[in-house]
């Protein structure tokens, strides 16, 4: 549905309907889209990296650029598992030098490469829809650890419920890696915005930088930026 339709079929003005298709994205019922809005529906099942590669590509590489910005000088950094995540793998710049720790086995056969990162692979149970490492041996190590900065993925983010993701095991993982970061940077496309997954693994307020993209309506994103994290549409 069209903004203006809406507004013209309903005797409202279209910042009204805005409004409420805000409210209504936030709740899950629908997705804000340039102009209007589009039905969403929860998914059933957990997609693969694969099937998640091919979806919102465009944006996924712009936020991976923005997210440089925050890598530190030196020093060390968590990567999460992910499409976003690999995204800003994709573009670490060449001649980076800096300790990288992941549970992703795509981000360490891209990170393999990089002649000045020193590589840390978190073991663990290998999930085999994401790739990544889980389980209590990544735990005890992720533990043991304090680094920089972590680059964190989420399924869904809401003000109210802050960061979420369907896997109980993967929740435990990233809950552990906020624990164990001085800057917590989430990086996720504007479709996980308004979404409330099963397990909760962080607030809004642990979080320093939330890196998303255009497609996030700006009033949701004042709400976000309003619960803690420094909001940034890429």
């Amino acid at each position: 549905m069209e903004v203006s339709a809406l507004a013209e079929e309903l005797e409202v003005t279209t910042e009204t309907i805005r409004r409420d298709l805000s409210i209504l994205e936030r709740q899950g019922q629908l997705r804000r889209v340039h102009g209007g809005a589009v039905h969403v529906q929860r998914l059933g099942y957990e997609p693969t990296v694969n099937a998640r590669r091919e979806h919102q590509t465009s944006q996924k590489s712009r936020i991976g650029r923005i997210a440089r910005d925050y890598l530190p000088d030196g020093g060390s950094i968590l990567v999460d598992s992910g499409t976003t995540t690999l995204e800003l793998v994709r573009q670490l710049p060449a001649d980076l030098a800096v300790s990288v720790v992941t549970n992703s086995l795509q981000a360490a056969s891209l990170l393999v490469d990089l002649p000045r990162v020193e590589l840390m692979l978190l073991g663990g149970r290998i999930r085999n829809v994401t790739g990544a490492a889980v389980g209590s041996w990544t735990a005890s190590a992720l533990a043991s650890l304090r680094v920089d900065v972590a680059f964190i993925g989420a399924n869904g983010i809401t003000p109210e419920a802050g960061l979420t993701t369907p896997d109980q095991a993967e929740a435990e993982i990233k809950r552990a890696m906020v624990d164990a970061a001085a800057q917590v940077v989430c990086l996720a496309d504007y479709t996980k915005v308004g979404r409330t997954q099963l397990c909760r693994f962080a607030g809004l307020s642990e979080v320093d930088v939330l890196i998303t993209d255009t497609g996030l309506d700006a009033g949701l994103a004042a709400e976000l930026s309003a619960a803690g994290p420094e909001v940034i549409r890429a």
